[in-house]
């Protein structure tokens, strides 16, 4: 689920072979109901979550139930693929998630509340299966903004193919008592977790997934914060809510008018010998024009456009 990655030089995409995920559905790790609603909620991703959603009393009936959910609903289907979300590397309870969850061979897993890339590191050398990859929630303490760095430099591992961003536990750690204006946007803190956050993902070649619409009811919201993800270069969002599923996809599914600009573009340069600069409509357009109409392209292709 890697995104896609260019040469510099050559503005050349190099493709992941994967359909990149879109949408990413958290789904409580204790339900059976919701799990098995959620697979018909057109997420291209569940996180069944034994963390947050999830009481301290219930969590081995949750670890228990996830494994049965993962044993009946096995990876390679042409359901959502599954991940879980275990509990944080500092909780004490990590191990024992994954020795409960992993015989069920999840896609992935979501690790919350990392400080740091060797973090993710240490938890994917506990794994055997080469199949199974690593989404962080990169922001969620001080430390983890101070080492995100790292990220690009492959320290975090093969594993690593997405990162996220909360502002939930940043805040409650930064003593925040606010994490948006009255008009709704973010404040000036909570905006640099998630600026750094894209531009890590993009520096360590991973997807940038923007973090969560707390207000599972508020569409016009959803629908305006999932478009400017899109726009700031995120490609995927969380979802905390099946209604929330659609309104996302289509968030990040070029539209016909994306498709057939950069097809326009593409075939501007193929004019010109695919010289390193060219025209359209009066417009003069370089190599990253390119590069961008040919991520249009692979994008349109791989979500079924």
């Amino acid at each position: 689920m890697q995104a896609d990655r260019h040469d510099a030089e050559e503005g050349q995409i190099v493709s992941s072979t994967e359909t990149p995920l879109r949408s990413l559905l958290f789904v409580p790790g204790d339900s059976e109901r919701k799990q098995t609603k959620a697979l018909t909620s057109g997420a291209d991703a569940l996180i069944l979550d034994l963390e947050d959603s999830v009481a301290e009393a219930q969590l081995p009936a949750a670890r228990a139930q996830v494994l049965q959910f993962l044993q009946a609903n096995p990876s390679g289907g042409t359901g959502p693929q599954r991940w879980v979300r275990l509990n944080g590397p500092g909780s004490g309870k990590l191990r024992e998630d994954l020795r409960a969850v992993i015989g069920g061979r999840p896609d992935g897993l979501v690790l919350p509340k990392v400080s740091s890339a060797r973090e993710v590191a240490e938890v994917s050398g506990l794994l055997k299966d080469p199949g199974i990859r690593i989404i962080a929630i990169a922001t969620e303490t001080p430390q983890a903004l101070l080492t995100l760095a790292y990220y690009g430099t492959g320290a975090a591992g093969p594993r690593l193919a997405g990162l996220t961003w909360g502002m939930e536990d940043l805040s409650a750690a930064l003593g925040a008592t606010e994490k948006t204006n009255p008009d709704g946007t973010l404040t000036p803190v909570f905006e640099l977790a998630r600026s750094l956050c894209l531009i890590t993902a993009a520096a360590a070649g991973v997807q940038a997934i923007d973090g969560v619409h707390a207000d599972f009811r508020d569409t016009a919201g959803l629908t305006r914060e999932a478009g400017r993800a899109r726009r700031d270069g995120f490609t995927a969002k969380l979802a905390i809510h099946p209604d929330q599923v659609p309104v996302i996809n289509a968030a990040f599914s070029p539209t016909q008018t994306e498709v057939e600009h950069a097809k326009r573009v593409v075939a501007a340069f193929a004019g010109e010998g695919n010289a390193g600069v060219t025209s359209l409509d009066g417009k003069m357009l370089d190599r990253p024009h390119l590069v961008l109409a040919q991520r249009v392209l692979e994008l349109s292709r791989r979500t079924g456009g």
